[in-house]
């Protein structure tokens, strides 16, 4: 081969994908070019984790919360249509997330979160399993949260990786355990941690934190009768958070806020325990199958009814009603 033969080939640069091939040299910067289709989060983190979640409550531009166990991963996550929030429960690990030429390491504990950012785009490598809880979280909610509480500049999440947390960790890792398969119960759980959620990482994970201001005072006697009057409905009336809102002539955020300072309950707490409490009572004073009071109460299955109640009082249905007779 001539000089000039090699002396041409040496100068050819060689190409390497932003971030399946990161070059050695880890500092600094870079923003991915490589155009990439921006998809639903629930859908990319099952493509990339490679299995389903345990529990799930999503409405559907599939913003909402999942509880996923997964195996070791190395792959790149693509941009999602929503910031994505996560929380772990498990053995401490460390992870390394690469975006271009910039690399964060971390380690992966109880009390910690991960942000991803909408839209943003990086390689993953967790060696271990790993057990976490996530939050997708859309634009427009965490927007609207923030003009509800005073805001009103655009807001930006910060990327997070295995940032000390305690407090979003917590709220995010009981959803876990809250998920009680109740349409109208999960649906109300979702819109309201999700809300609050939002608020915390206004709080703390914005370039520009939004202060949010201390409660200033309940319901009034009738607009909190008319919101209890609609969580007790035995009909198809609508529970969910913007209905009772809107009934109150508040926003979300503050009719949470007003809604506890009144009952000691958030909506969801108080419907759950409503729900306890008919079950206890068709129990006791009818011979109704275990399905069927399932079923009155809108669970989706017997399964998902006995789990729930076991929740709350250490005992299945059918137990606490031998107990009782």
């Amino acid at each position: 081969m001539s000089l000039q033969t090699r002396a041409r080939l040496m100068s050819k640069p060689v190409l390497h994908h932003p971030l399946r091939e990161p070059p050695p040299a880890a500092t600094g910067t870079y923003q991915n070019t490589v155009p990439v289709a921006v998809g639903r989060p629930d859908v990319e983190m099952a493509r990339v984790l490679g299995t389903t979640p345990f529990r799930m409550a999503l409405d559907s531009s599939g913003a909402g919360i999942a509880h996923w166990k997964h195996k070791p991963l190395h792959d790149v996550v693509e941009p999602m249509t929503h910031h994505v929030i996560m929380a772990y429960s498990g053995a401490m690990q460390r992870i390394e997330r690469r975006t271009g030429r910039s690399v964060a390491i971390g380690t992966f504990r109880p009390g910690v979160v991960i942000i991803i950012p909408e839209g943003s785009s990086s390689r993953w490598d967790i060696p271990k399993p790993a057990d976490i809880v996530v939050l997708y979280l859309p634009r427009k909610t965490i927007q609207r949260v923030a003009d509800q509480a005073g805001g009103g500049a655009p807001i930006d999440l910060l990327e997070r990786t295995a940032h000390p947390d305690p407090i979003t960790s917590r709220l995010l890792l009981s959803a876990a355990d809250v998920l009680d398969g109740s349409a109208a119960l999960d649906t109300l759980f979702r819109q309201q941690l999700t809300d609050l959620l939002a608020t915390r990482l206004l709080a703390a994970h914005t370039g520009s934190p939004t202060p949010i201001g201390p409660t200033t005072g309940g319901l009034s006697p009738t607009v909190l009768r008319r919101a209890i009057e609609r969580l007790r409905s035995d009909s198809d009336a609508d529970v969910s958070l913007a209905a009772l809102a809107t009934d109150a002539g508040l926003s979300r955020f503050h009719f949470c806020r007003a809604f506890k300072e009144s009952t000691g309950l958030s909506p969801h707490a108080w419907l759950r325990q409503h729900r306890l409490e008919q079950a206890m009572n068709m129990l006791r004073d009818t011979d109704a199958s275990v399905v069927s009071i399932a079923a009155a109460l809108g669970y989706g299955s017997q399964t998902a009814f006995a789990a729930a109640f076991r929740k709350l009082t250490g005992e299945t249905p059918s137990d606490w009603r031998r107990r009782l007779r």
